[in-house]
C-alpha cells in the first residue's frame, strides 16, 4: 500500500498509509512554516508520535496530540521515560540506537546521530535517526545530525527509498554536507528539512544537490507518495 509523507514545516512530517499516520518531531505551534500554511497541531490525528530527541524544536506539540489522541511515542528510552514521569502518558515504544522495535504499521529502527538531546535542561537520552518501514516503503529520518560516515552503512542495511536530511547548517549539516549524506545514503529520493526556519538557519536550497537524487524540497503542507 503506497505511503504518503507529507511535510509540515522544520523537521516535521506526517506519514500516512493506510489506517496509520505516524507524526515525526511534531513541533507545530511557534513554527511559523506550519503557521504561514495554516497547519495547526489540534487537526493532526496520529496514531503513533516518533521522536529523534529531545530539543523543543522536535518534540513540540507532542505532549498535548499524545494526551488528546492517545497516540503511542516511539522513542528513545529516557524519552519514554519523560513522558510517563512529566505527562502520565504510558503508551511508549521505546528503544535506543542500534535498535529496532516492532509497531502496528511496521517498524522503527534507530540509528545513531551526532547531536546534542536535552528538554529543560533535562537529559533526554541520545539523540537519534529513524528508519520507517511502512506500507512497502522504507524512510530514513535522520533527525538533527553532522555528517559522519556510518550514514554509508544505514543506506547499505536499510536501502531507504526516502531519505530526509537536515540542511540548515550551525546545529546540523549544511546543503553540501547533506548533499554527500544523501549520495552515501543512496536512497532514490531526498527531502531537505531544518533550514530556513529562523534566520540562523537560512540557506540556499538549491545547494542542496547531491548526484543522481531527485531532491524534493517541498513547502508546508506539501506531500509526496512513495
Amino acid at each position: 500500500m503506497p505511503s504518503s509523507i507529507r511535510f509540515l514545516g522544520h523537521a516535521a512530517f506526517m506519514i500516512e498509509s493506510g489506517d496509520y499516520r505516524v507524526l515525526i518531531d511534531p513541533f507545530i505551534s511557534g513554527n511559523p512554516s506550519a503557521e504561514s500554511a495554516g497547519i495547526n497541531a489540534e487537526d493532526l490525528h496520529p496514531t503513533h508520535i516518533v521522536l529523534t530527541h529531545g530539543h523543543e524544536d522536535h518534540i513540540g506539540d507532542a505532549p498535548a496530540i499524545a494526551k488528546r489522541t492517545g497516540a503511542q511515542i516511539v522513542a528513545p528510552y529516557e524519552i519514554c521515560q519523560w513522558f510517563g514521569t512529566e505527562h502520565k502518558h504510558e503508551n511508549s515504544n521505546p528503544g535506543n540506537p542500534g535498535g529496532g522495535v516492532p509497531t502496528d504499521f511496521g517498524r522503527v529502527d534507530f540509528t545513531h546521530a551526532i547531536h546534542s538531546s536535552s528538554y529543560g535542561g533535562v537529559y533526554m537520552g541520545d539523540p537519534t535517526g529513524v528508519v520507517l518501514s511502512i506500507g512497502g516503503a522504507t524512510i530514513y529520518h535522520a533527525g538533527d545530525t553532522s555528517l559522519f560516515s556510518d550514514m554509508k552503512l544505514i543506506g547499505e542495511q536499510f536501502r531507504p527509498d526516502v531519505a530526509i536530511l537536515p540542511i540548515g547548517d550551525r546545529f546540523t549539516m549544511g546543503p553540501k554536507q547533506a548533499a554527500t549524506a544523501a549520495e552515501w545514503i543512496g536512497a532514490k529520493t531526498a527531502i531537505p528539512c531544518h533550514y530556513n526556519t529562523w534566520p540562523p538557519i537560512e540557506v540556499d536550497v538549491s545547494q542542496f544537490s547531491p548526484s543522481g537524487i531527485e531532491v524534493r524540497a517541498l513547502g508546508a503542507g506539501e506531500s509526496i507518495e512513495v
